[in-house]
């Protein structure tokens, strides 16, 4: 090629590039034409080797399209499956919706001594530890101590004994991948759930060329070993993280470079959530004077289930109400609460003429599909295995995500329509958008779920043009070979032209 074409070549390149990454590209339009227009270009600029994309824009009021590309196409959404979840459990289950975990003994009360077991019998919550508590991760069990004491009970005579039959014995969602195990956002599934089913590790730097100091929390519990072998290095450099869990185990190994002056954080899952729960409780019920002959014990370990109606319920925890539970969920993207909730509804509205079990994922996705259904979901078409988006199994196309962006946002109930949109991240103020969009009109306009996985992008939600009119969109791209920042990035500057958009 002769050398002033590929200095050309490479300029147009260059300029294509700083189109997709500028916050500020993409003049406003004013017409349906330059819209579309102004779209097309900032795909064909941002197009990546092997990619697809598909894009829908449509008036949020009028159902009207604005933009569409391969709108039949199927798709892996990553996260937005979460906003499939989240619209049918609100639908469902309501906003005002909360768990209940409630604990009860099979024994008498005698001088301050419970001649028996205590039983905490879970309904699915998420969020029992510091979430709701300014980060105070023990403070319910505190609180559960106080209310023993107020009943007269001081000494536990037997077991403590944690109750998950609420949802099945299917620990992890489908198709997920063994290497996400250790990790926070592949959390096990439970009835009975602390902490988001983890220990929150941190390593602080110590001598150089020792190793760092290693703590955890919940209180040093004893459910789980560590093993630490990190360093402390040279200060100025990165973190170099290092973790492994043996699946089926609780015994933790560090690895961890910690740079001079630094500390290494990290949340990583335990195996048995339900014994882990009933442990630590055991933990906080002896800290805060009650002593406990027995042991703590995951109901399935026991031959003789609990027999609640010769029972002595002692008191019921009730959790926050979902609406705030799903704001957690979408502007944090937290895998565990999708799951937990999307099995709820399976538990308190099952498929009838079902013969799946009511706590299982396939029982709430056969519940949910009739409400996609109503939502004008093609649920013929439409794939989905979990709650969170984990999975790449999970298929859907931008028409079915924007039909159920649209039905929420028409939804009858208006408590409902605004639990959904309100739980949304915002582009530059929270969640996962916190710092997208920044500095352009997009910034605290759009609401929208991103989604991310290995070769998967996708955002999906609302955005408001300049001229004040509402916009659903759902943007997904599979199959890149490039860093996510990439399709992120065309993403938003789509985004910008919308808002910017004076029509």
């Amino acid at each position: 090629m002769n050398p002033l074409k590929k200095v050309a070549a490479l300029l147009i390149l260059v300029l294509g590039v700083l189109g997709v990454l500028s916050p500020s590209s993409g003049a406003q339009t004013t017409s349906i034409e330059e819209l579309r227009s102004a779209i097309d270009l900032a795909v064909a600029e941002g197009d990546m080797p092997n990619s697809w994309w598909t894009i829908l824009v449509r008036d949020a009021e009028t159902g009207w399209p604005l933009y569409e590309k391969d709108t039949g196409r199927s798709f892996i959404p990553a996260s937005n499956t979460k906003l499939y979840t989240v619209a049918s459990a609100l639908d469902v289950l309501g906003p005002d919706f909360r768990y209940e975990t409630t604990l009860w003994t099979d024994g008498e009360v005698v001088d301050g001594l419970l001649m028996g077991n205590l039983i905490v019998r879970g309904s699915g919550d998420p969020v029992i530890g510091g979430r709701f508590n300014d980060g105070d991760i023990t403070e319910t069990f505190r609180a559960w101590a106080d209310s023993l004491k107020a009943r007269g009970i001081h000494r536990i005579k037997g077991d403590i004994i944690g109750d998950d039959d609420a949802f099945d014995n299917v620990s992890l969602g489908y198709g997920w991948q063994f290497d996400d195990l250790s990790y926070w956002y592949a959390a096990e599934i439970s009835a009975l759930s602390f902490n988001d089913n983890c220990v929150d590790f941190q390593l602080v730097a110590q001598q150089l060329n020792m190793p760092a100091e290693l703590t955890w929390f919940p209180s040093m519990t004893s459910y789980i070993s560590a093993e630490n072998a990190s360093l402390t290095v040279e200060a100025g450099g990165s973190i170099q993280e290092g973790y492994f869990r043996e699946q089926g185990s609780n015994n933790y190994q560090f690895s961890s470079q910690v740079p001079l002056g630094r500390t290494d954080y990290e949340s990583l899952t335990v195996s048995n959530p339900t014994t882990y729960f009933v442990h630590v409780l055991r933990e906080i019920l002896l800290s805060e004077g009650i002593s406990v002959s027995g042991s703590p014990v995951d109901v399935d370990a026991i031959t003789l289930k609990p027999d609640y109606e010769s029972l002595d319920r002692l008191f019921t925890y009730h959790s926050p109400p979902l609406r705030d539970i799903v704001r957690v969920l979408l502007k944090r993207s937290q895998n565990l609460y999708a799951e937990q909730i999307l099995r709820t509804i399976g538990v308190e509205s099952p498929v009838h003429d079902s013969d799946l079990e009511p706590g299982s994922a396939e029982m709430a996705l056969a519940r949910a599909r009739q409400v996609y259904g109503a939502a004008g979901v093609d649920t013929l078409r439409l794939q989905l295995v979990d709650g969170s988006g984990l999975a790449r199994q999970n298929l859907v196309t931008s028409t079915m995500t924007a039909n159920l962006l649209s039905f929420m946002y028409n939804h009858p109930d208006s408590a409902t329509r605004d639990a959904f949109i309100e739980a949304l991240p915002i582009a530059g103020v929270d969640g996962t958008l916190a710092s997208r969009m920044n500095g352009t009109p997009a910034e605290g306009n759009v609401r929208a779920k991103t989604g991310t996985l290995g070769n998967a992008s996708a955002l999906s939600g609302f955005v408001t043009t300049s001229a004040g009119t509402e916009l659903i969109f759902s943007i997904m791209a599979n199959h890149y070979t490039e860093s996510s920042a990439r399709p992120r990035a065309l993403q938003d500057r789509i985004l910008i032209i919308l808002a910017s958009h004076n029509r």
